[in-house]
């Protein structure tokens, strides 16, 4: 009789340890499949943005201008047969001349990655992303904020996207802290530039 107890014993044990691993158990929604990746693919997802962004700006302008403008007027005083009160005469010159050149240059870089979050889903596919990122080393804060639009295609393997495959790319640095009054003008020199502006 004991030996049929623990048989039966045995044979539950078995059963419940089958059932727990059996292929008809229900699968857990918050679990990975075999052969998924891990590119953003819905709201909430995180991915990265490679950011390598420059701009060149050149410009030049040259003009010369040159006018000369001479004029003379003799009148021999003969006024028909009554009188001849002699000759006479004007002359007259003005030169106006311009001589103008300006030349621009602006040549800007930044390089950096930040990590954004789907925010939306657009109905062709398209994710909508935005992002921070703030910095505070010795004082210096640095905040950054990206947004824009990816296509899931130019998500590559490793989550990641560079910034020029990003439509709608918006970027705004704004830096503040120990080194901010010396990379603007002070308030006298701003007075002087409205002034004095050449």
């Amino acid at each position: 009789m004991t030996r049929y107890i623990v048989m039966v014993l045995l044979i539950l044990l078995f059963v419940g340890v089958a059932d727990a691993d059996s292929i008809w158990a229900k699968r857990d929604t918050n679990a990975k499949a075999a052969y998924t990746d891990d590119v953003a693919r819905k709201i909430g997802d995180v991915l990265t943005i490679t950011i390598s962004e420059s701009s060149k700006v050149d410009n030049k302008a040259k003009r010369d201008l040159q006018k000369s403008v001479s004029k003379s007027l003799v009148f021999d005083g003969n006024i028909g047969n009554f009188a001849d009160i002699g000759e006479f005469g004007t002359e007259a010159s003005a030169d106006n001349s311009l001589n103008g050149k300006a030349d621009y240059k602006d040549e800007r870089k930044f390089v950096d990655s930040i990590s954004v979050v789907v925010v939306d889903i657009m109905p062709n596919g398209n994710l909508v992303v935005k992002g921070t990122r703030q910095r505070d080393i010795g004082g210096d804060i640095q905040l950054i904020e990206v947004s824009g639009i990816v296509r899931v295609s130019d998500i590559s393997y490793d989550n990641i996207v560079k910034s020029e495959r990003v439509t709608d790319f918006y970027i705004s640095s704004k830096n503040k802290g120990v080194a901010d009054p010396y990379t603007r003008p002070g308030w006298l020199g701003r007075i002087f530039d409205i002034i004095w502006p050449f």
